[in-house]
């Protein structure tokens, strides 16, 4: 077993103004994101999309706070905030949901680019490559608060988080940022050079991050602590693993028309 590394999760205090681990990942992640995209952007002369930038990240950025938070009460704790609706303003109890967030995004990218007659999914293919720096980020974030611990086990790393209880349990926010952040980002980024190369069909390399993370995320979950009010349906399978595997589906699915319209 490996000792937990207790990380105050509060970087700096100032008076009432609290700076911590988890937000400061948000912004790394908003940061790289930045980058990378705008590389892109200049790499394949992505001109179109040049005088949008700085607009649609904001639309991005927003769509992904309110989506994120929308799809964690809808998805796994509606029954609580019905109860409590002005707890669901309450951003700073935590409460985030991933599959929330993408859903966001969709809808938000695709507003703006359908506002600003851009090809959806052309503009998602750039900006869907970084997202899994994000997501490594943000699961380190989830490690330092000691939140979405993995089930009990005996495996030599396993660790005893402070919320856990007394029994080690998988580390599997560090799987997760693993696989979901380096793994994921490394297929998609070599992946891209391939896609425009072979002038893949628009929507290639999003349909790749919605198969590659849902079969991750589906693979870690059974290793992952589920939700304590939601639990596992019919005993074996999670929300995260229901939703993900509704990525999964389409995913294939815009391969599959991507390819037919360009091979009738």
């Amino acid at each position: 077993m490996i000792p937990y590394p207790h990380i105050d999760p509060v970087i700096v205090s100032l008076g009432p103004l609290k700076v911590r681990w988890y937000g400061l990942m948000y912004v790394l992640g908003f940061t790289a994101g930045y980058i990378l995209v705008k590389r892109q952007i200049k790499r394949f002369s992505c001109d179109w999309l040049a005088p949008h930038f700085e607009n649609l990240n904001t639309v991005i950025i927003l769509g992904l706070i309110i989506g994120a938070r929308l799809g964690y009460i809808l998805f796994y704790n509606l029954p609580y905030y019905r109860r409590h609706p002005l707890e669901s303003l309450a951003l700073w109890h935590g409460g985030l949901s991933f599959h929330g967030a993408l859903i966001g995004i969709i809808f938000a990218g695709a507003w703006y680019c359908r506002r600003h007659k851009l090809g959806f999914l052309r503009t998602a293919d750039l900006y869907v490559v970084t997202v899994p720096v994000g997501l490594g980020f943000g699961r380190i974030g989830n490690f330092i608060n000691g939140e979405l611990f993995g089930r009990v086990t005996d495996v030599p790393w396993a660790m005893i988080f402070p919320a856990g209880g007394p029994m080690p349990r998988h580390p599997s926010q560090l799987y997760e940022s693993f696989l979901e952040g380096v793994v994921l980002f490394t297929v998609l980024w070599l992946l891209k050079e391939k896609h425009h190369k072979n002038h893949w069909p628009a929507g290639t390399m999003l349909a790749a991050f919605l198969i590659g993370y849902g079969l991750i995320r589906c693979g870690v979950e059974f290793v992952r602590e589920p939700d304590v009010q939601i639990g596992l349906f019919a005993g074996i399978i999670s929300m995260g693993q229901i939703l993900s595997a509704l990525m999964i589906i389409a995913g294939g699915a815009i391969l599959w028309f991507g390819f037919r319209r360009r091979n009738p």
